[in-house]
């Protein structure tokens, strides 16, 4: 009987050592694992192949809405519309002019003519996003509400819908101010290549007084952009609804927009 027990207590200690290893090696596999970045491919027509690596751990909101709106071919045949040399090249607006915003039924089967926005994952916004904003660094582009309020600043802040702009030189004023959530990884010298393209003002800069020399003659054409994600599952972002420029304008001035009639 004494044998018996022994033996016993020599399988119980066997099993809790091997399950102390088991669970020991689990935590080193967890802590050691090295998660590989997404990464984004991008192709322009006539210009070449540019890969960006995505940074989730600075904006997983970001990250998450281009890679879902990658994904789904939301990009396939839009335009970069914005070249500012020595600055950026913009693009992702399927209005084709900056004006454009996506919509839930670009990020899922059952969404709708929606149009939505995502919040601004920056310093200025709360979000403590520390990537710089340097040569080949991926942002989203953003409306800036405040110069017809002040009061406008989360307005402006949480704008960002699917346009997204690089960097083609370091600008330090951007830090903390923009989303920065991916960089250049090959290719940058195709960027500078569709930043050297020709530019002009925009047809309506008379009527709206932006006379910035920035909208590309023949806008260079995106084919695609898909996003390896190394199989991990980034899910969907968060949605906003965007602010209404109009309807706050009306308001300004005493008016109910319900009120207000087209003619025919």
């Amino acid at each position: 009987m004494k044998n018996f027990k022994n033996i016993i207590w020599i399988v119980a200690l066997i099993v809790f050592i091997v399950l102390i290893g088991v669970i020991g090696y689990g935590y080193y596999k967890n802590a050691t694992m090295e998660v590989k970045r997404p990464i984004a491919t991008m192709e322009v027509e006539n210009f070449g192949t540019v890969k960006m690596e995505l940074y989730p751990e600075y904006a997983p909101e970001t990250v998450a809405n281009f890679i879902t709106l990658a994904n789904r071919g939301f990009y396939d045949g839009l335009t970069f519309h914005r070249i500012v040399k020595d600055f950026m090249i913009q693009g992702g607006d399927k209005n084709g002019d900056g004006t454009g915003l996506a919509t839930t039924k670009d990020l899922k089967d059952d969404g709708d003519d929606t149009e939505y926005t995502i919040k601004g994952e920056f310093i200025a916004n709360g979000v403590d996003n520390k990537l710089q904003f340097e040569e080949g660094v991926v942002a989203m582009a953003r409306s800036d509400y405040t110069s017809y309020s002040s009061s406008l600043t989360e307005e402006s802040y949480n704008s960002g819908s699917s346009q997204f702009f690089i960097m083609t030189a370091k600008n330090t004023s951007l830090n903390g101010q923009y989303t920065s959530f991916g960089k250049v990884i090959e290719g940058m010298d195709i960027v500078h290549q569709i930043e050297q393209v020709e530019v002009k003002a925009a047809d309506n800069a008379e009527e709206t007084g932006n006379t910035e020399e920035s909208t590309p003659v023949n806008p260079p054409k995106i084919t695609t952009i898909r996003v390896e994600t190394n199989g991990v599952e980034y899910g969907l972002p968060e949605t906003l609804t965007p602010f209404d420029y109009t309807s706050w304008m009306y308001q300004q001035y005493g008016i109910d927009p319900s009120t207000l009639t087209t003619s025919e």
